[in-house]
């Protein structure tokens, strides 16, 4: 089948969170069951400047607002379509946001554009393509599939996956009148939300199939606490929700030959892990002693549970632990953890912002990660530790808890234990589990064990591939039914 996806960034062209790197690992993991996937997303500068040998595979004189141009090529191994629409996407600061933190103004204009134009190709917009299914991600790219329910032209099978329903695309009702759908999309099936225009409701109202990316996710989007007031409608469309936890890319994200680390190793090596703990140390000017360096790889939000971590370091420092801080987010929280660093000078280390190469060190080098989130979709970062022989200490939500067998006793007798979980999300919950972890690391085969137990655990795309494959197959099938 020929799979057209609908995203707003996509690893490694340009990335802000989970979503770049799922968007770039899925059409790799597809390939094995004879699909193709090809990617359409917006022409954002760093995006268009690397097409360099693209074909113009269509124009369109007026995508809201200015002209544009469909460009096609072939990057990293990634099939793309990109929208070259200078008056939509050519400007400075992030994708999302301006050089002040707030929202683009005209975000819901850039990104219903995205998907206009997904819907479009799905109709043959570009001579000899013709998607089966289109597959869109989080609200950036739900429109797409609210343009296809509402096409004149014959109906194409849609999914939406939700990465995080926080993030939601709300706007105006004033906007309506310039989406180009029709008066009776703007309606409590479709796309209006406690009366403006929700775009991700409209992805789920319209789609033929929604997932999540974990079954612990798909569940807890149908409750009042994490369904975030859709979860009425989620609850509704129960029967067309799946929870599909998310791979890693095992070729980026391989510790024998990742040259990101300052030393590589196999789980048969695991010893060699103590050069990349050494130049962590370094990197963030800690101490250098025998006991477990913890670390954070997060973007700074409540969302994270940052809050709950703050309050927890002073006994993480009291239990012999360091800690090793990477990330940037909410700046009250990015102050709350210098301030930290600065009360425990060489015991909490704190880089603001993101480094793709030291977030590889970390998961190389710290003993143990720390993922205090209060939801979690998925989660990547514990499956990098997995994959990387550091032992994640994780709430017990969402995807953490599909994909982390907490180290209790039976856990722990039986051989199967990779990590810790801990519930509820408290100082003092929190704080009992990184105890908990320094208890396991001062018992140096048990932490041995656990390392190599995460290390053999199958993060890899193979079985949520081959489950996306088999809901493509039964979509197709259904409309050809």
């Amino acid at each position: 089948m020929e799979i057209l996806s609908v995203t707003s960034e996509i690893y490694p062209l340009v990335k802000t969170g989970g979503l770049a790197d799922v968007a770039g690992a899925l059409p790799m993991a597809l390939k094995p069951h004879g699909h193709k996937m090809r990617t359409v997303l917006p022409g954002y500068p760093k995006v268009v400047d690397k097409m360099h040998r693209a074909k113009v595979a269509a124009e369109i004189k007026d995508l809201f607002g200015g002209p544009a141009r469909l460009l096609t090529g072939r990057l990293k191994g990634l099939d793309l379509i990109v929208i070259d629409a200078p008056h939509l996407y050519a400007r400075e600061g992030s994708l999302y946001t301006n050089g002040s933190g707030g929202d683009w103004p005209d975000n819901w204009k850039r990104f219903a554009a995205l998907g206009w134009v997904a819907a479009e190709l799905a109709h043959g917009l570009i001579e000899g393509y013709e998607p089966d299914i289109l597959h869109a991600h989080d609200w950036q790219g739900a429109m797409a599939c609210a343009y296809l329910r509402y096409h004149e032209g014959k109906p194409v099978p849609s999914i939406i996956t939700i990465h995080n329903l926080a993030f939601q695309g709300r706007f105006s009702a004033e906007i309506f009148s310039e989406l180009r759908l029709p008066d009776e999309a703007f309606s409590m099936d479709g796309v209006e939300y406690y009366g403006g225009v929700g775009f991700l409701k409209a992805g789920l109202a319209s789609a033929s199939a929604i997932t999540t990316v974990s079954p612990s996710y798909a569940r807890e989007v149908r409750t009042a606490e994490g369904g975030m007031g859709l979860q009425g409608l989620l609850d509704m469309r129960f029967a067309d929700l799946h929870g599909i936890t998310n791979g890693i890319d095992l070729t980026d994200w391989d510790p024998a030959i990742d040259k990101a680390l300052n030393t590589q190793f196999t789980a048969a090596q695991i010893q060699q892990r103590a050069g990349n703990k050494r130049a962590l140390e370094v990197e963030f000017e800690l101490d250098s002693d025998d006991g477990p360096l913890f670390g954070v790889v997060s973007r700074l939000t409540w969302q994270k549970g940052i809050d709950v971590l703050v309050e927890a370091a002073d006994r993480l420092v009291a239990l012999g632990g360091r800690l090793a801080v990477l990330g940037s987010g909410e700046s009250a929280l990015e102050g709350a953890v210098k301030a930290a660093a600065q009360r425990h000078e060489g015991r909490i280390g704190v880089k603001i912002g993101y480094d793709e190469n030291l977030s590889h060190l970390m998961q190389g080098g710290a003993d143990a990660m720390i993922v205090p989130s209060r939801f979690e979709p998925c989660g990547l970062t514990q499956l990098y530790a997995l994959r990387y022989g550091c032992v994640p200490v994780v709430s017990r939500v969402g995807g953490l808890a599909d994909t982390i067998i907490d180290a209790n006793d039976a856990a722990l007798s039986a051989g199967v234990a990779t990590g810790i979980q801990f519930a509820p999300l408290t100082v003092q919950a929190l704080g009992d589990a990184l105890a908990r972890a320094v208890e396991l690391y001062e018992q140096p085969k048990i932490w041995r064990r656990l390392q190599r137990c995460g290390m053999k655990s199958d993060v890899s795309w193979s079985h949520s591939a081959s489950r996306y494959a088999a809901l493509y197959e039964d979509l197709l099938a259904s409309k050809e039914g």
